[in-house]
C-alpha cells in the first residue's frame, strides 16, 4: 500500500490511545485507574444541556454556516468583551469541531510548506503533528533555565527566517505552568514586531489556581487592527467539562478568518448545530459551573502534589491551573513509555509519558477524577517503584505480589 510522506509521519494521538486502553480494560472489570485523562469528570452545565435538548425535540437539526451559527457567534463575541477587554465581530470568529480542529484550522490558513512553527517544550501531543500535517516543520525549545517558565530569550535563540508562528498554550498542558505577564507582553511584542503569527491556546485559561488572574494578550498589542497577527484559541471542552461537545472556537482578523472558513467548509462544512447550541447555552448560562470545577481542580492538586511530595525520588512541578501534575520519575526510570506500560502492566494505572510531550523521563498525572483516584493511583505507582514497599498489595479482593526488582 503506498501512503503519503505526511501521511506516515504522523503518529497516532497517545492521550486518546490512552484514553481508548482505559474503555476496554474497564469494560472487562479491570480495576484500572485513569490518571492520563484530559477530561473534567463533572458534567455539562445543564444550560448546555437543556439548549441541545431543545434543538434535538424542535427536529430542526439542519446545516449551519460554516463559520458557526449566529448566536454562538454573539456568546463567543460577548465572552471575548467579558474576560479579554475587546470588542469583536461576527467576522472575526469562527467555531470550530474542538479547539483542536481551530488551530489546525489556523495553521492550514497560514503556514506554508518547510515553514517552521515554535513553540515551549513541555507541549501537547498534538503540536508537532498538525504542524507536519500542514507540510511545516515544528520547532520545540526548552527554556535555557531548565524551568517550564519560557523567557524571551529561548523564544529568539530559535526564531529564523522561517519562522511563521509562534504558538503559545497558558497554562500549559502538561505542566500546569501559567506563563509570567512580563513574558505574554514580550512575545505579543516580539511577534507584531517580527510579523509572526502568535497563536495564543488558552483553552485552559479560567482554571487557574492559587488566586491567579488570566492574562489577557491583547493587553500587550499595540496594533488590534485588521493587520493583528494574534489568533486567540479557546472551547467550552475543558472549563465547561464539555470534551465530547467538540466546540472551539478562533478569534483572529477577518481575512484569516474568511481564509479559515473556506478551509473548514470543505473539511466538516461547519459543526453541529446541536453541540454549538449546547456551548452557546453553556457560554451564556450561569457561571458558577467553572468556579466550582475551577475549585474541585485546586483541591485535587493540593492532594496530588502532597502525595506525590511525599515519594521518594519523584519531583513534581507544582501547577498553577489546567488539570495536570508533570512529575520526574527518572530516579526509577529513565525511559516514561517503558514506566508507562510498567505502571498499566502491573497495577492498571494509566498515565501519560513525558516523552509524548518532549520530556523524557516525566509522566503527567491528571487530577480529573476523584479523589480516591488520585490517592489510591499513587499508592499503587508507589507500591511499584518503591523498593521499600511491602511484598503484596490488594486492590479489591485481588491481591498482586511483587516479583520484580
Amino acid at each position: 500500500m503506498s501512503l503519503s510522506l505526511i501521511g506516515k509521519s504522523i503518529a497516532e494521538s497517545p492521550t486518546l490511545k490512552l484514553n481508548e486502553i482505559a474503555a476496554i480494560l474497564k469494560a472487562k472489570g479491570e480495576p484500572v485507574i485513569h490518571l492520563g485523562g484530559g477530561e473534567p469528570k463533572s458534567k455539562a452545565p445543564m444550560d448546555a444541556i437543556l439548549a441541545a435538548t431543545n434543538i434535538l425535540t424542535s427536529g430542526e437539526v439542519r446545516y449551519t454556516p460554516a463559520d458557526g451559527i449566529p448566536e454562538l457567534k454573539q456568546a463567543i463575541i460577548r465572552y471575548t468583551e467579558d474576560f479579554y477587554g475587546r470588542k469583536v465581530f461576527p467576522e472575526h470568529i469562527i467555531a470550530s469541531s474542538g479547539a483542536k480542529q481551530a488551530i489546525m484550522v489556523a495553521l492550514q490558513a497560514i503556514l506554508n510548506p518547510q515553514e517552521e512553527v515554535i513553540f515551549p517544550a513541555p507541549y501537547w501531543v498534538s503540536y508537532p503533528e498538525m504542524v507536519k500535517l500542514c507540510g511545516g516543520i515544528p520547532v520545540p525549545v526548552l527554556p535555557f533555565d531548565g524551568s517550564f517558565y519560557p523567557r524571551l530569550q529561548d523564544i529568539e535563540g530559535v526564531t529564523t527566517s522561517y519562522t511563521k508562528a509562534i504558538i503559545i498554550n497558558s497554562p500549559n498542558n502538561p505542566t500546569g505552568a501559567m506563563y509570567p505577564e512580563e513574558f505574554i507582553s514580550d512575545i505579543v511584542q516580539f511577534c507584531e514586531k517580527r510579523g509572526i503569527w502568535l497563536i495564543m491556546d488558552d483553552i485552559y485559561h479560567r482554571l487557574i489556581f492559587d488566586g491567579k488572574k488570566p492574562i489577557n494578550c491583547y493587553k500587550y498589542s499595540t496594533d488590534l487592527s485588521e493587520n493583528s497577527k494574534i489568533i486567540l484559541i479557546n472551547g467550552v471542552s475543558k472549563q465547561y467539562a464539555m470534551t465530547g461537545f467538540r466546540i472551539g472556537w478562533a478569534v483572529g482578523n477577518k481575512k484569516l478568518i474568511n481564509c479559515m472558513t473556506n478551509i473548514q467548509s470543505h473539511q466538516t462544512s461547519g459543526p453541529s448545530v446541536i453541540v454549538q447550541k449546547a456551548a452557546t447555552g453553556a457560554i451564556n448560562g450561569l457561571q458558577s459551573h467553572v468556579e466550582n470545577l475551577r475549585a474541585t481542580l485546586e483541591n485535587n492538586r493540593n492532594i496530588m502534589m502532597d502525595r506525590l511530595n511525599a515519594f521518594e525520588g519523584v519531583r513534581p512541578v507544582k501547577p498553577d491551573g489546567t488539570f495536570y501534575t508533570f512529575a520526574d520519575f527518572s530516579h526509577y526510570e529513565k525511559d516514561s513509555k517503558k514506566l508507562a506500560f510498567l505502571l498499566l502492566d502491573k497495577v492498571r494505572v494509566i498515565t501519560v509519558p513525558g516523552i509524548d510531550f518532549g520530556m523524557e523521563g516525566w509522566l503527567r498525572l491528571s487530577t480529573c477524577g476523584a479523589v480516591k483516584d488520585i490517592t489510591e493511583g499513587i499508592e499503587r505507582i508507589k507500591w511499584v517503584l518503591d523498593p521499600n514497599s511491602p511484598n503484596e498489595l490488594y486492590i479489591g479482593e485481588r491481591k498482586l505480589v511483587r516479583d520484580w526488582v
